[in-house]
């Protein structure tokens, strides 16, 4: 009879333990993806989209544009999928709002109720950078964009940096910032400054938010077009590849000893490169308790996602190759990074 009663009270304070232990952890995934030219059939005269329309180069049509949006809705439906999702996604190379609003309505992603924050940017290609977010999660309070302007090439063009404010889970205020900075046409040595402008940009945007809000928890996201070890982060950006040389309102990255361990986001003439990258302010690793800290960053792979055969085989399995239409994904790699909110009661 003893022994019945002490299995009772054992089991009923396990059932207790479990209980409390589940309700102390809370997590949040915050991810990028490059979603590679995601344009819609429509001809928009002010933008470059000539190849993405029926009778363009790419014989873009409505099978194709439908089939890239279920393909994309498949990726981003398993995107940390274990915490319940992406909260916040950014994403690069969309056309428009209303291409993210027929991605957001896939069969896939309804479950998620994404919503669209968009800002068009200036970018001759006509693409832009932007964001999805769970409205049950996170509150967004305000999106702005902001252009890059090189004073020695004042016919520059390239992709806005925009920051989106929001409360997430009603606990933290994130300042997120998606990238798409300039690529490395023209090589290495003449695209690089353009690239460390870039990084300074977003830099000063972070010290812009600093002044107003000193433990300010930011978040910055996006394809950089170069690796973590490039000038433009460790010069331009200042970014610190090691947490345990993070000083106050540091940038650290996370990416630096994936890069080092070989881990990348995109292949380019037989080897990875990680330019899609997921960097977090030094008040994301020391953040109090009972509110949001940085625990970890992926880059996001599936078997499917890349190619099995060809030329390609290896590589992530994207829309086009060499103007050729082999119905994949992407030719980048969704990256993401874990927040976990830890309960002291």
């Amino acid at each position: 009879m003893k022994n019945l009663k002490f299995l009772t009270l054992f089991l009923i304070f396990g059932a207790c333990y479990s209980t409390i232990w589940a309700q102390t952890y809370q997590t949040a995934v915050i991810g990028f993806y490059n979603v590679e030219n995601l344009f819609d059939t429509i001809n928009d005269p002010l933008k470059n989209d000539e190849q993405f329309l029926p009778d363009g180069s790419y014989q873009w049509n409505s099978d194709k544009y439908q089939l890239k949006l279920k393909n994309l809705a498949d990726v981003i439906s398993l995107i940390g999928e274990e915490h319940g999702g992406c909260a916040v996604l950014g994403v690069s190379e969309v056309e428009n709002e209303a291409v993210l609003l027929d991605l957001v309505n896939q069969e896939k992603l309804k479950k998620f109720n994404f919503k669209v924050a968009h800002h068009d940017s200036p970018d001759r290609r006509g693409v832009d950078v932007c964001f999805l977010y769970q409205e049950k999660r996170f509150e967004m309070l305000s999106i702005k964009g902001f252009t890059l302007v090189i004073p020695d090439k004042p016919d520059f063009i390239t992709r806005d940096q925009v920051l989106m404010t929001g409360v997430l889970d009603q606990v933290d205020t994130l300042f997120l910032i998606v990238n798409h900075w300039p690529s490395k046409i023209g090589g290495e040595r003449r695209s690089s400054p353009l690239r460390v402008a870039a990084a300074e940009l977003t830099k000063h945007i972070c010290d812009s938010i600093y002044q107003h809000h000193p433990d300010a928890k930011i978040i910055i996201m996006g394809d950089f077009n170069d690796n973590p070890n490039a000038k433009s982060f460790t010069k331009g950006l200042g970014a610190v590849g090691k947490m345990k040389d993070l000083k106050k309102n540091d940038i650290f990255n996370p990416m630096y000893q994936m890069f080092r361990d070989g881990i990348g986001s995109i292949a380019y003439q037989d080897n990875w490169e990680l330019f899609d990258q997921i960097l977090v302010s030094s008040n994301l690793i020391t953040a109090a308790p009972n509110t949001y800290k940085y625990i970890s960053a992926h880059v996001f792979r599936r078997n499917f996602m890349i190619n099995k055969t060809g030329s390609f085989a290896g590589y992530p399995h994207r829309t086009f190759a060499g103007g050729a239409f082999l119905g994949g994904y992407s030719d980048h790699l969704p990256v993401y990074i874990i927040l976990e909110k830890k309960d002291i009661k």
